[in-house]
This record gives structure tokens, C-alpha cells and sequence, in this order.
């Protein structure tokens, strides 16, 4: 029976590049000369350090532009609030990863009401669905990416 999964996950080494990128832009830039700003990659959260809120900003620019480049949806990020750290400011951003539980139920719940005939089931942090049908099955790929939700999904381990 042909199946696939429906996850979201972030290359960690696209990530890491990513963030080295922008560490070398940041050492390189004539506005960032003399001042604390830096980024850190610690597991799946980002750290960004500047003097003030703007430079922050301006870092994040740098930071999305680069996991662009390297083709990581940049609505993987979940920005937290900018606090207060010493004489500067920072901001971490946490990395999100795989299908939680609201969001899986979300996606079964549009494949089921959508009444093609096929069946969607939670695993772990990712949903198969399958069906009799390729063509469901794309049919099905194609309805979830008109969809928005809040991060990245990719269609992987596509079964005949």
C-alpha cells in the first residue's frame, strides 16, 4: 500500500553553516566593529547578542537571509522576547522540530475531512498517510501545502 510522512525537521548541518556564515559576516562588518554582537548555536537554540535591540535585528536579518541561502525555511525560528543581559541584549531563538501533538491532530483532522480516501496516523513526530492510490496521495500533498500552519512541513519516505 503506498505511503508517506508528513514531517518537519531542519538539516542541523545546514544549521550549523548557517550560523557560521553569519558569525563571519558579523566579525567581517564595518557597523559590528568593536561591539559585543555575536551568534551561538547551542543543540537546536540560536543565540544572538548585541549592544542594543536594533543590532539584534540587524543580526536576525543577516541570520534569515543565510538559512535562505541554504534552504531552510526561516519559519522554523521561534523568536523569544529580547532581554536585558549586562550592558547589551540578547535574544534566543528556538529551532522548532518535528510534529507536536496539536498540530498532528490538526492534519488529520483536514485529511479526514477532506474525505479522500485515505488514512492518516500519528507516529512519534510524524504522520503517515496512506492509501490505495498514488494519486490520493498526492492529492493529499497538494491540500496540506495550500495549508498554513505555524512551521515547515516536508513529504518524505514516499512508498509505492
Amino acid at each position: 500500500m503506498p505511503s508517506f510522512d508528513v514531517v518537519s525537521e531542519v538539516e542541523l548541518p545546514e544549521l550549523r553553516n548557517a550560523v557560521d556564515q553569519t558569525r563571519r559576516e558579523i566579525d567581517n562588518r564595518f557597523d559590528f566593529k568593536g561591539t559585543s554582537a555575536s551568534v551561538e548555536l547551542n543543540d537546536t537554540t540560536i543565540l544572538v547578542k548585541g549592544d542594543a535591540e536594533f543590532q539584534v535585528e540587524q543580526i536576525l536579518d543577516i541570520l534569515r537571509m543565510k538559512l535562505a541561502k541554504r534552504g531552510i525555511d526561516v519559519e522554523c525560528m521561534d523568536p523569544q522576547e529580547v532581554t536585558k543581559a549586562g550592558t547589551g541584549v540578547k535574544q534566543e531563538i528556538l529551532i522548532r522540530q518535528g510534529i507536536d501533538a496539536d498540530l498532528a491532530k490538526r492534519i488529520q483532522r483536514l485529511i479526514k475531512d477532506s474525505k479522500m480516501k485515505v488514512q492518516a496516523s500519528l507516529q512519534g513526530d510524524q504522520v503517515r498517510v496512506t492509501g490505495k492510490k498514488r494519486d490520493d496521495l498526492q492529492a493529499v500533498i497538494s491540500l496540506l501545502r495550500q495549508q498554513s500552519f505555524d512551521r515547515p512541513l516536508q513529504y518524505s519516505n514516499f512508498r509505492d
